[in-house]
């Protein structure tokens, strides 16, 4: 497929496409994964980044990519309808536990207390993923390497008695034309008692409520993965499907 059909495939003037080699899949053992991706610059790089974003693409760095596997389509690009979106019991224990945390919108820049928290997450949760051996440049890149509109959303617990504040979570989050897309969350593993990654996304809700936006973008739900299988607790959903996006209550999933 040439540059011109993939741009009028996904609705966008210009660009440049590629497509990868096959490599193994990280979420779905067995299986191959290959990606059609881009880059992402230039003043339209906002407008390309929310575009494409609705199209199920995902963004990371400067390079925007969308699954295009051979013998698989379990990669389902999800996201929260987030007006409809209820509170229900365990929802609003979840945010009572953490009702004392403070929210603080950062600029796309990396720093040690971040990667420090970073690194502690990886080396607890995800040892032998894909991010296991990120050096701090790398986390620098992966924040900083934007031309996107792009912010880091700390959440820090005061201490009345020095009033100082600690880091024990933080997501790198996109602001869309149409909502927030979250690129990548982690916390403090000490925390995990509060339920620190469900809260990020209850709070995501919240803030794209107060910005007006209607959804939150979760990414990749993955059929047959375990550790993707939490996104579906957060209904109502709208998964993306050949026919458009699509409440996933009322069908049947993949």
């Amino acid at each position: 497929m040439s540059n011109e059909d993939f741009a009028r495939r996904f609705g966008i003037d210009g660009g440049e496409f590629f497509i990868t080699a096959p490599a193994p899949c990280p979420y779905l053992k067995g299986q191959k994964e290959r990606k059609i991706f881009s880059y992402l610059s230039g003043e339209g790089a906002p407008s390309t980044n929310a575009l494409l974003t609705r199209r199920g693409f995902r963004r990371s760095q400067n390079l925007i990519y969308l699954p295009a596997c051979e013998s698989c389509n379990a990669c389902v690009p999800v996201r929260i309808v987030a007006d409809d979106f209820a509170l229900s019991k365990s929802r609003r224990r979840n945010l009572a536990k953490n009702a004392d945390l403070i929210r603080r919108i950062r600029p796309p820049r990396a720093t040690s207390e971040q990667f420090s928290m970073l690194r502690g997450y990886l080396d607890t949760r995800h040892s032998d993923g894909g991010m296991a051996e990120m050096t701090v440049l790398d986390y620098a890149s992966m924040v900083e390497e934007t031309s996107v509109d792009t912010m880091i959303i700390e959440y820090r617990i005061l201490d009345e008695e020095t009033g100082d504040e600690r880091l024990i979570g933080a997501a790198l989050s996109d602001r869309l034309t149409d909502g927030l897309s979250m690129v990548y969350s982690f916390f403090e593993p000490d925390e995990s008692a509060r339920g620190l990654g469900k809260f990020m996304v209850l709070d995501h809700v919240a803030l794209a409520r107060e910005l007006e936006l209607p959804y939150v973008y979760l990414g990749y739900w993955v059929n047959g993965s375990p550790k993707m299988d939490y996104k579906k607790d957060f209904q109502p959903l709208e998964m993306l499907t050949s026919t458009g996006w699509t409440r996933m209550d009322r069908i049947s999933p993949r």
